[in-house]
């Protein structure tokens, strides 16, 4: 047997032993996406409060590539994106330079969640049966979209220090500030206090809110078309043929 045919062969049964542990496989990560939302405000920028934080992401990527790997293809991207993402942020938190480090980090979450919501999606509104672990998917889907325009957020922030600031020389906004713009702007609610000054950043902003809305539409047309139409029925009298 060939060294490729090996390799194919520990993917699938790694691939067949996430499936086993992880049977309501969006359940799971819906759970870690909200435990990694409320916990992010509550911990600090010591090394516990770092630890925390890596420990969460670390539920969340596991969960994800559990919950989008239902094949080959995708359970292998999801590695190959989740990875390095999760190594970047630990490195960052030790390194001398670590701005550049939490830089590449952003890159491949965002890479990541762009892919894991792209297979969600393609599970969750797949015309099959509608069931428990699809809805789980949709809700973890639309929490990672939120988390997914944070990190863009924070990524422009990083190439523009200026992209949220009122006047110029202010503190650059802390990712839970950008978390919680990003999902007022993705329910329709707006930025709340914060002010977006970049016109590129607005493009970003504007986006959001249309992929907020249409989510929300698709999903509601997807869960009125599982039921069928009632069908009515006419009285016939005895002796009378249906017209």
């Amino acid at each position: 047997m060939t060294p490729v045919h090996e390799d194919r062969r520990a993917i699938a049964r790694l691939q067949r032993r996430f499936a086993s542990v992880f049977r309501q496989r969006c359940f799971y990560l819906f759970v870690a996406l909200l435990a990694l939302i409320v916990a992010v405000p509550f911990v600090d920028d010591r090394e516990r409060g770092r630890i925390v934080l890596q420990v969460l992401h670390m539920l969340v990527l596991t969960a994800s590539v559990a919950a989008v790997g239902r094949t080959t293809f995708p359970f292998v991207v999801a590695l190959l994106l989740g990875i390095p993402a999760l190594a970047f942020q630990i490195a960052g938190g030790t390194a001398d330079d670590a701005g550049a480090f939490v830089t590449l980090s952003n890159w491949f979450y965002l890479a990541f969640y762009l892919v894991a919501v792209i297979y969600l999606m393609r599970y969750v509104f797949s015309p099959k049966v509608m069931t428990d672990d699809k809805l789980f998917g949709s809700a973890a889907g639309y929490l990672m979209l939120g988390i997914m325009f944070a990190v863009l957020y924070t990524l422009a922030q990083r190439y523009d220090p200026g992209a949220f600031s009122v006047r110029p020389g202010d503190p650059p906004r802390a990712f839970y500030d950008l978390l919680y713009m990003s999902f007022g702007v993705l329910s329709s609610n707006g930025p709340g206090d914060i002010v977006v000054a970049s016109q590129k950043v607005r493009a970003f902003v504007i986006l959001e809110q249309v992929t907020g809305v249409l989510f929300v539409a698709i999903l509601i047309a997807r869960l009125a078309g599982i039921y069928p139409p009632k069908v009515e029925t006419q009285e016939v009298e005895p002796g009378v043929p249906p017209s």
